[in-house]
């Protein structure tokens, strides 16, 4: 069991070395986003990899620029593995607001707002593409 988390923890870390030293932006061997590539719309992970590049340099501004919601995206899943942790190793019962039953709702909703706002090529919405 514990094997099984040290190779996904040393995968993690060659993950976040390569987006750390080569810029997906600049690179030809990252790979495109298929939905893009054959409709020429974006979805809502396009510029993912161009955001984390800038998310492990801490370009919050240029990150937030490239995917706003890779950023709450994050934040969702700090908050989730938070919660778990602190209910697990400090015997607490907090609520883990993830796992209300409208959430996923919620969370369906903003990626489609997302989706549909950043491809509206219309000022305030073109600042929402990538």
């Amino acid at each position: 069991m514990k094997t099984k988390y040290l190779f996904i923890g040393i995968v993690l870390l060659i993950i976040l070395c390569l987006y750390y030293f080569y810029n997906p932006g600049l690179e030809t061997y990252f790979p495109k986003c298929p939905f893009y590539s054959v409709t020429g719309l974006y979805c809502p992970g396009c510029g993912s990899q161009r955001a984390l590049h800038q998310l492990l340099h801490f370009n919050i501004l240029e990150t937030l620029n490239y995917n706003a919601l890779y950023v709450i995206g994050l934040s969702s899943i700090i908050y989730n593995v938070s919660i778990k942790g602190i209910n697990k190793y400090y015997h607490k019962k907090y609520y883990n607001y993830l796992y209300h039953p409208k959430t996923p709702i919620i969370i369906g909703i903003i990626i489609t707002t997302f989706w549909i706002s950043r491809n509206i090529p219309y000022t305030p919405f073109c600042y929402l593409a990538p």
